[in-house]
């Protein structure tokens, strides 16, 4: 089994309980992740789905670990997307670093191994929007 490994972080100039709030909050992910909306599917279960209209893939997750307003660990148990992610929220200096991070199993064997150098750049650079746009969101107060 081949792993494939993504990552990124950046600062968010907002609270760690804050941000961490906005990572959890299901339903919400899709004012910030790129083309994904996720919700609960349990009480330890989310479920994601990422594309456009009927073209995408679904990534169900079991949380196995979860420590407010840190962290939260996933486990990817979908038929695609096989593996473990984490969200980690440190308090920093005017607010939060954002880290996350994911430890993939790599789907369609000797095929997927050898897209994943073309795939990897184009998969960090839409963490990196994604978290952009969490920062920017997280960092706009909420409506009273």
């Amino acid at each position: 089994m081949s792993h494939a490994y993504m990552g990124a972080a950046l600062r968010a100039a907002a609270p760690p309980e804050r941000v961490f709030a906005l990572l959890t909050d299901w339903p919400r992910h899709r004012e910030w992740m790129v083309l994904t909306n996720a919700w609960s599917a349990g009480e330890d279960r989310v479920e994601a789905f990422t594309g456009i209209g009927p073209f995408g893939f679904l990534d169900t997750m079991t949380i196995t670990r979860w420590e407010p307003p840190r962290l939260v660990r996933v486990r990817h148990t979908g038929r695609l997307v096989r593996g473990e992610g984490v969200f980690r929220v440190e308090p920093c200096p005017g607010g939060s670093r954002v880290v996350w991070a994911e430890r993939l199993d790599l789907p369609f064997g000797p095929l997927g191994r050898a897209l994943w150098p073309l795939a990897r750049p184009v998969a960090g650079a839409l963490a990196r929007l994604s978290l952009r746009r969490l920062a920017r969101l997280a960092a706009t107060p909420p409506a009273p």
